[in-house]
């Protein structure tokens, strides 16, 4: 299969992806399988392409558990490519899942710390309350890496819309440079066979 094939993306999808059949005959999908179904959701343009890169990185990280259904789900109100949006929630699985614990809980305590060194004179009071240690003690150990992991899908899904929509442009800019090539070679190469033609009858 060859990376310049028209179809590459298309083809590389039905491999890897579940076909429109199996995610309708999914208990979970089967209520809205006749609306996420519908073959506009499944056409690759540069509308939907980069949608469902966005929508399937936000589901990956909002939801890092189910998050196909969930990106399946969301496809028809965001007119975004289905299977697109399903196979990049995977960028979180029972193989990744760890790291990104790691890089979320990170990313929770950045953004919270950056958050309590702006509000630290108006909780200075509550601090030493009993209850706000406890709850403070519950939201480090489990909030700051759920809060973590929806910067992640924010900022993920920005960034991925942004870069999808960049390559779609190139991509089709470069095939247009390719075609316009090839269309001035047929020229060349027809000019040349004109104008040797006439040079080789005459001296004939």
């Amino acid at each position: 299969m060859s990376f310049g094939s028209k179809t590459f993306l298309a083809d590389w999808l039905r491999e890897h992806m579940p076909s429109r059949d199996e995610m309708a005959r999914n208990k979970y999908l089967a209520p809205i399988a006749h609306r996420f179904l519908s073959p506009e959701l499944w056409r690759f343009t540069r509308r939907s392409v980069p949608r469902g890169i966005a929508l399937g990185l936000f589901c990956g990280f909002i939801i890092p558990l189910g998050q196909i259904f969930l990106a399946a789900f969301m496809a028809l109100p965001a007119r975004a490519n289905v299977p697109l949006a399903a196979l990049v929630t995977f960028v979180t699985n029972p193989f990744t899942f760890p790291f990104w614990v790691v890089i979320a809980n990170r990313v929770g305590k950045v953004m919270l710390d950056i958050d309590r060194d702006i509000g630290s004179g108006t909780m200075e009071g509550q601090v030493n309350s009993e209850s706000w240690r406890t709850f403070s003690g519950f939201f480090e150990a489990a909030g700051v890496t759920v809060f973590g992991f929806v910067v992640l899908a924010v900022v993920s899904a920005a960034v991925g819309y942004l870069v999808a929509g960049w390559f779609w442009r190139w991509r089709v800019a470069q095939r247009r440079t390719i075609r316009l090539r090839r269309l001035e070679k047929r020229l060349d190469e027809r000019l040349n066979a004109a104008q040797s033609g006439p040079g080789e009858n005459s001296a004939g």
